[in-house]
């Protein structure tokens, strides 16, 4: 197998590079910054994914294609449209173009975390996003069902949670996601050999947790670290995470918090 990393160059995309070199055939490596030099089994290219004829140049050979670049936090608008909206149309449509049929791609909890923390919720729920960053990767995941119902392209998103080494906070306990598992997630979507739309969350095998993650262990995925094993640091740090009534309401924390002047008690 043939994969493309974009976004190798950000946090996730520089552990992963590491976790899977001499797993695959080639990783070939793309971002729009510079990166450290390709060794046996990876290439590195630079691209701008706003530029379509780049990323087919890019997508060129692959069977498969892990989606990782975005601004992956609250922007203004005019930010976030060319990064997270059109860049993402643009990998996608090259690796249909390109017949990598495959598509790992880098989700965020923040597309449905504007559900209370009281819900345990699963895949099948509707979109929430909780913010202008979150509604992005909602489009994403749509994006990729609509090309693997009208295109036979293969579509596994990963709703990440907290990607650190170690958790840092008490939401954490529910959505931490260590380095390893990233990995493991990561070669489950490429790997997983029943696949057509599958949105997974991107945790660890957290003991406290408001995510149903049975369709990711039903694909393969096999968490190894549990944030747990941190409860007592983060729950006597004072405070046990950051913001107010609204962060503390939400999955999403301080996203749906940011810019918020709704009635909280309305939300349901």
């Amino acid at each position: 197998m043939k994969v493309l990393v974009t976004g190798a160059a950000g946090a996730i995309g520089r552990v992963l590079r590491d976790g899977i070199a001499g797993r695959y055939d080639l990783v070939r490596l793309t971002d729009r910054v510079e990166m450290a030099p390709a060794r046996q089994g990876v290439e590195v290219v630079q691209a701008e994914l706003t530029d379509m004829d780049a990323v087919c140049a890019a997508m060129e050979g692959m069977d498969a294609v892990v989606h990782l670049s975005a601004i992956a936090f609250e922007n203004e608008w005019d930010a976030i449209l060319p990064n997270n909206i059109a860049a993402t149309y643009n990998v996608i449509e090259a690796a249909r173009r390109c017949g990598a049929r495959r598509i790992v791609f880098a989700s965020s909890n923040h597309a449905i975390s504007f559900y209370r923390r009281s819900q345990l919720i699963d895949h099948t729920v509707p979109h929430r996003p909780d913010t202008r960053y979150g509604l992005t990767k909602a489009f994403g995941e749509d994006l990729g069902s609509l090309y693997v119902d009208k295109h036979d392209m293969q579509f596994f998103s990963m709703r990440i949670g907290s990607f650190q080494p170690e958790p840092r906070e008490a939401r954490q306990l529910a959505t931490w996601l260590s380095h390893g598992d990233m990995t493991r997630l990561v070669t489950t979507g490429l790997e997983t050999p029943e696949l057509r739309f599958a949105p997974v969350y991107g945790i660890s095998r957290n003991t406290r947790t408001w995510w149903d993650n049975s369709l990711a262990y039903s694909l393969g995925y096999d968490p190894q670290d549990n944030a747990e094993d941190h409860a007592e640091r983060l729950l006597s740090a004072d405070p046990p995470e950051p913001g107010g009534p609204v962060a503390h309401t939400f999955q999403g924390g301080i996203f749906p918090e940011m810019e918020f002047d709704g009635d909280l008690d309305s939300i349901p």
